[in-house]
């Protein structure tokens, strides 16, 4: 019994700048030519699917362009005046506006289907500045050991400073009040008072010796 196998990788799909620009570009085409070419639209869109259903749309449109080109051609004027003109112009226009129409839904449909297919097989990177998945190969975890519910939770181990003794720190040097003099008005003021003693003392020995020479 065998498996399924691998799948088969998606292969990325364009740029969306350079998808809008082709479908701009083949629409332009179309338009441009009146309808005379718009199978050109068909047939990249069968090149890009590979879908029976848009490469039997091509044939089919392509049919339709070659026979609208008969009728118009088969006017023997330049202006249209018969029933096969008519048709042929509406068969050109109609096939126009549905192939235009067709292979915009097609595309979009198709390289939208591309595109989630192609971010399930390979994830996208994270955008600058988020952080991305954890992986479990990459992830490095700290074995714990398991404690006990009556074990306290270890405290952190913090180096032992012997105790110092606290000093102040010295204070400026006191300074001595100078030596205090002897205020001046002091000196006068006992030299002053000695002065009154004296005077008094010789005061009192002249008046001691005028009553005693008196008394002879």
């Amino acid at each position: 019994m065998q498996g399924h196998g691998y799948a088969q990788p998606v292969q990325q799909p364009p740029h969306p700048a350079t998808l809008v620009f082709l479908r701009v570009l083949f629409v332009a085409i179309g338009f441009t030519c009146i309808g005379f070419v718009s199978w050109a639209m068909l047939l990249r869109l069968a090149i890009v699917t590979r879908k029976s259903l848009d490469w039997g749309l091509f044939v089919a449109l392509l049919a339709a362009d070659v026979l609208s080109i008969v009728l118009l051609g088969s006017e023997p004027g330049d202006e249209i005046h018969t029933t096969g003109g008519y048709v042929g112009l509406t068969l050109l226009l109609g096939s126009l506006v549905a192939a235009t129409a067709y292979y915009l839904a097609a595309d979009i449909r198709h390289f939208q289907k591309q595109r989630d297919a192609y971010r399930a097989q390979h994830p996208m990177a994270p955008a600058y500045g988020y952080p991305g998945p954890a992986s479990p190969y990459t992830a490095t975890t700290v074995p714990t050991m398991p404690q006990s519910p009556h074990t306290p939770p270890p405290m952190p181990h913090t180096p032992h400073t012997p105790h110092m003794p606290h000093t102040p720190p010295p204070g400026p040097p006191m300074a001595t009040p100078p030596p205090q003099r002897p205020a001046p008005a002091r000196i006068d003021q006992v030299r002053a008072e000695l002065d009154e003693l004296s005077d008094y003392l010789r005061k009192h020995d002249g008046h001691h010796e005028g009553n005693h020479e008196g008394g002879r």
